[in-house]
């Protein structure tokens, strides 16, 4: 998937920052490992054992993230397969099908998007007719695939 700019970490900071003290907690971190579909799952035990720390200022927090990209994309170098890829591809497109009816609507996809601080008041309509080539209003996961495939970094 697309790597995400030190602007767009910094805006996902601020969100999980909700007191507002320049921490953000391994609770935290793990609940957005696991929104965002992160296939490196690790107990508050591990996260802990991991970071040193019970919370991580914003440049600890692009530090980490920054291991898990290199550790993720050092898998793919190496052959992922298709299988992995597609259940990837499977368990984001749950993040952004908010009701679970198989579609993405511009709604749901700016709802997500803003939740993890990347939505940049776009009208999020023409990214969906972009891709939404059987003109429905909204992406099927085969739309969405072919989405994230032709934007991949």
């Amino acid at each position: 998937m697309c790597l995400l700019t030190p602007s767009d970490l910094h805006r996902i900071f601020e969100k999980l920052d909700v007191n507002n003290d320049g921490l953000v907690c391994l609770e935290e971190l793990n609940r957005l490992l696991q929104m965002t579909g992160n296939s490196c799952h690790y107990s508050l035990e591990e996260l802990e054992s991991l970071v040193e720390k019970k919370s991580l200022g914003f440049s600890e927090f692009l530090f980490f993230y920054n291991s898990i990209s290199e550790q993720k994309n050092g898998e793919s170098r190496g052959g992922e397969d298709t299988e992995e890829l597609e259940s990837d591809l499977v368990k984001t497109f749950k993040v952004f099908d908010l009701d679970g009816d198989g579609f993405i609507t511009s709604q749901e996809l700016e709802c997500v998007l803003k939740r993890l601080g990347l939505w940049d008041g776009k009208d999020c309509r023409t990214m969906i007719r972009f891709y939404d080539t059987n003109l429905d209003g909204r992406l099927d996961f085969q739309e969405f695939k072919t989405m994230m495939l032709l934007t991949k970094a």
